[in-house]
């Protein structure tokens, strides 16, 4: 399992933006992280052509869809969702990784249970402004 946030395992952290030029304001080869929206495509468009790895926030399974064909490195679902998307994923063959998105440790059993990619806590999300 992945730990993205964890208090005592290392990890990278994602940079939540919302432009193209918030990503001058990101360190050097970080990952990204992007709420899947339809005003975002030329976001994706741009990280895709310039290579960058980042994440996609899905909030249901068309949206996980999408994700996948859009290349995503992570999709970030609610533990609600995590079960089918692993499902799916599984199916599917996807590339990118499931991430649920957690608060607190006691829900890192459940996903494991669930037998999800990986874990996301809040603060492994820093949130960049353009």
């Amino acid at each position: 399992m992945l730990f993205f946030g964890h208090r005592f395992l290392e990890s990278k952290s994602f940079y939540h933006i919302n432009s193209i030029e918030a990503i001058t304001n990101t360190p050097p080869s970080s990952a990204l992280y992007i709420e899947f929206k339809e005003e975002n495509l030329d976001i994706i468009t741009h990280l895709n052509d310039n290579d960058i790895t980042y994440a996609l926030s899905v909030s249901n399974i068309t949206q996980l869809m999408y994700a996948s064909s859009l290349d995503a490195d992570f999709i970030i679902v609610d533990k609600e969702l995590a079960k089918t998307a692993q499902n799916i994923a599984e199916s599917y063959l996807f590339d990118a990784k499931i991430l649920v998105s957690i608060e607190d440790e006691e829900a890192i059993e459940e996903c494991a249970l669930l037998g999800v990619d990986g874990v996301i806590f809040s603060n492994a999300i820093i949130k960049i402004n353009s």
